[in-house]
C-alpha cells in the first residue's frame, strides 16, 4: 500500500512516500538505509531540500521511518510527482529528478556536463531560454536531480536472481532515459529498491529475458520514461 505525507522542513514542504509491504516479504536495495539483502515490510523514499546538509542521513531517514526492517532512501526531486508502471503483477515506482544526467564511465577528473535535452535542441538550432543559458554554451536549471526506483515482485527469488534484478531496473531506466532524450546513463545519486515474497518457489533468473526479470524492466521502463518526460514539462528543458 502506498500513502504519500507532507512535513515542513528547512522552509520546505516536503513529501514522504512510504510503500508499506508487511511482513513476508525480501529486499535488495542500494539505500543507505535497509541497504543489501534482508528482510524488509516498507521502503520510504524521503524528499529533502537541494541544499540538504544534514551530516546525519541515515540518523535523519530513521526519524522519518516506522519502526521494523525496511528500506529508507532520499531525494531531492519531487517525490509528490512519482511515476508508477506496472506489468503482470510487477510494480515499479519512480520519482525522477534530471538536475545533472551523468554518464556511468567518464576519464578519472572529467566532471560531469549538464547533459540536458536543451543542449540537443541547441545543437539541432532549437531556441533555448536565454536565463537556461551559462558560461560555456552550457544549459542550468535548479530542479533537482536522482532518481529513485522501488519495484515490488509477485515471487520468491533466489540471491543471484535479486542481484540481477537491479542490473535489470538499471538497464531498463537507462533505455527509458535514452528515449527520452538524455544521453545519459542516470544521475549519481540513484537508488534502487526490489522486493520479493520470502516464501514460496523461488526465481533463478532476473535477466531482462526472464519472464519475471522482463516484466520488471518494462514496468521500470515505464515509470522511468514517464518520470523523465514530466520532469522535462514541468522544468521546461524541452521546445517546441
Amino acid at each position: 500500500m502506498l500513502s504519500l505525507t507532507h512535513r515542513h522542513e528547512d522552509g520546505a514542504r516536503l513529501a514522504s512516500l512510504l510503500w508499506h509491504f508487511g511482513p513476508g516479504w525480501r529486499m535488495i536495495s542500494s539505500a543507505m538505509v535497509g541497504g543489501g539483502i534482508g528482510p524488509g515490510e516498507w521502503v520510504l523514499n524521503a524528499q529533502v531540500v537541494g541544499a540538504y546538509s544534514r551530516m546525519d542521513p541515515i540518523e535523519h531517514l530513521r526519524e522519518l521511518a516506522p519502526g521494523g526492517p525496511g528500506v529508507g532512501m532520499m531525494t531531492a526531486a519531487s517525490v509528490a510527482h512519482y511515476t508508477r508502471a506496472g506489468d503482470a503483477g510487477v510494480e515499479a515506482v519512480a520519482t525522477v529528478g534530471l538536475r545533472v544526467p551523468t554518464l556511468a564511465a567518464l576519464p578519472e577528473g572529467v566532471p560531469d556536463r549538464e547533459l540536458w535535452p536543451a543542449v540537443r535542441d541547441r545543437a539541432a538550432g532549437r531556441s533555448v531560454p536565454p536565463d537556461r543559458v551559462v558560461s560555456g554554451g552550457r544549459v542550468a536549471f535548479p530542479a533537482p536531480g536522482t532518481i529513485n526506483i522501488i519495484v515490488s515482485v509477485p515471487v520468491a527469488m533466489c540471491d543471484a536472481a535479486l542481484v540481477n534484478t537491479v542490473m535489470t531496473v538499471t538497464e531498463a531506466k537507462s533505455q527509458a532515459l535514452a528515449e527520452a532524450g538524455y544521453a545519459c546513463t542516470g544521475t549519481a545519486s540513484d537508488a534502487v529498491c526490489v522486493a520479493v515474497r520470502a516464501e514460496g518457489p523461488e526465481e533463478l533468473f532476473g535477466g531482462p529475458r526472464s519472464t519475471w526479470g522482463a516484466r520488471i524492466a518494462r514496468a521500470v521502463h515505464g515509470s522511468v520514461l514517464s518520470g523523465a518526460r514530466a520532469w522535462e514539462r514541468a522544468t521546461g528543458t524541452v521546445q517546441g
